[in-house]
């Protein structure tokens, strides 16, 4: 389901309000950015993200991709001098951009489900399927095609296997049905 901005502002309080109180204490020094080492690709920095989340900017803070461009280094949260979470922070928005169903952000939502299902099927990513779902989900020729080179020089070099994975058994079932239980009690809900 699209969300459209007059969406985005309706539902901003209750939703993002935990995100909001993690980050009161944050007093804008800019650590977070001089720290991010993919804050050049950012269309804004960490620090001008955290302001927004501040202000109750939300429908700014879902059109912008810097949330999505974090690599989860955790160099943000180390060196933070106020000690703020500010990687979960920046989990917390994808999450939230996913739950929402923003059509800005599905590639990267498509993405991560693709590679969390990957890993959960076959207990460790397998690149060549994992790449065949997301592109096959993603619905356009034009990603699969613009990277059919770097595909074939992976191949070349041994990076990448043309053979199709056998099934893990789901090695990780345990793990990912502890983790839905987890998550559903921390929501007050009954576990899966």
């Amino acid at each position: 389901m699209a969300v459209d901005g007059a969406t985005i502002k309706k539902d901003a309080a209750g939703d993002l309000s935990r995100l909001r109180e993690s980050v009161q204490a944050c007093i804008q020094c800019g650590t977070c950015t001089g720290s991010c080492p993919n804050a050049f690709a950012m269309d804004m920095t960490p620090r001008q993200l955290w302001r927004l989340l501040l202000m109750g900017e939300v429908a700014e803070i879902f059109r912008s991709k810097t949330f999505t461009l974090c690599s989860a280094c955790y160099l943000c949260t180390l060196r933070c001098p106020r000690g703020l979470p500010l990687t979960e922070l920046m989990a917390g928005l994808k999450a939230e951009a996913a739950r929402r169903g923003i059509r800005r952000h599905r590639a990267s939502t498509l993405f991560y489900d693709s590679f969390l299902a990957n890993l959960r099927r076959n207990g460790r990513v397998q690149e060549m399927s994992l790449m065949v779902n997301y592109f096959t989900r993603l619905g356009r020729p034009g990603p699969p095609l613009a990277n059919t080179s770097l595909g074939l020089r992976l191949m070349a070099k041994g990076k990448l296997h043309p053979t199709w994975p056998k099934k893990g058994g789901g090695k990780l079932e345990k793990l990912f049905a502890r983790v839905a239980t987890l998550e559903a009690e921390e929501r007050g809900e009954t576990a899966p």
